[in-house]
């Protein structure tokens, strides 16, 4: 009995020390949002969001955004956003996101 006992408590342990390990990880991490947006370096500024790129996009082109992604071309940041209109064809189209023009 005494060593399922002892099993168990070291199980716990382990089980304990993991998500500590977890939770420190996490915190590490800097936040999705900062990552997301390039915020560590001046050449990454984004002037447009993703969100009002897709609503730009979506009103000029009476159609749906199934898809949108972030791509690098050198020095600047494109959103390439795949659209599905009303007949059911999927195009995509590019926007800058520095200065929200489509490409």
């Amino acid at each position: 009995m005494n060593v399922i006992r002892s099993w168990a408590v070291v199980g716990l342990a382990l089980v304990l020390f993991g998500g500590a390990l977890a939770v420190r990880a996490e915190e590490a991490r800097p936040p999705l949002s900062r990552v997301a947006a390039g915020s560590d370096s001046p050449h990454h500024h984004r002037a447009v969001s993703m969100d009002k790129a897709v609503r730009l996009v979506q009103h000029r082109f009476r159609a749906r955004v199934v898809r949108a992604e972030t791509q690098r071309q050198g020095d600047r940041t494109i959103y390439v956003l795949r659209l599905l209109d009303d007949s059911g064809r999927v195009f995509a189209v590019r926007v800058d996101a520095a200065s929200g023009a489509i490409i």
